[in-house]
């Protein structure tokens, strides 16, 4: 199976870090956690909404954005609302790392600005500012994974009462 990875930059609502991880391990991608984040890591808030997936997680945490540069090699496809080019218009190779900011600043200038051709934007109505980080996120993820014709997933379910016909 390919390998996806997600990166969260200073990530600040526990929520939205737990709804990340549960698609990260019911897809099998990477979590990368790049502090400082807005909360411990054993909030109960990013317990509940990632529920009893956490143990099922490939997850590493970073103490700051440098750190984590320097220990991964990419290739990186920054998520932001101020990116020019669509995330559908991007081939997301093996090894992909999809990055996303924080939820009240999203991802640094200087960092957008260095990487022009890395930046990536989900499509949305002009003037409205982002959408909520764990959406986004399931957004980035089902692109690359559907480019990937969902390998290693399974893609049929089965009804628990019934047989489909």
């Amino acid at each position: 199976m390919p390998v996806l990875n997600i990166v969260l930059v200073e990530p600040q609502i526990p929520q939205n870090t737990g709804n990340v991880a549960r698609t990260c391990a019911v897809t099998g991608a990477r979590l990368h956690l790049v502090g400082p984040m807005g909360f411990k890591i054993d909030d109960k808030k990013l317990k509940r909404a990632g529920l009893d997936y956490w143990g099922q997680l490939d997850i590493t945490y970073y103490q700051s954005l440098s750190e984590f540069m320097e220990a991964n090699s990419g290739p990186f496809f920054y998520f932001s609302s101020k990116a020019t080019h669509r995330h559908t218009d991007i081939a997301y190779p093996d090894g992909a790392y999809l990055v996303f900011g924080r939820e009240d600043a999203g991802l640094p200038e200087e960092l957008l600005a260095a990487n022009p051709d890395s930046c990536v934007r989900i499509p949305m109505r002009r003037g409205e500012r982002c959408l909520n980080l764990s959406n986004s996120v399931a957004i980035g993820v089902y692109e690359a994974l559907r480019q990937w014709n969902f390998a290693d997933l399974e893609t049929q379910g089965q009804l628990t009462k019934f047989k489909w016909k």
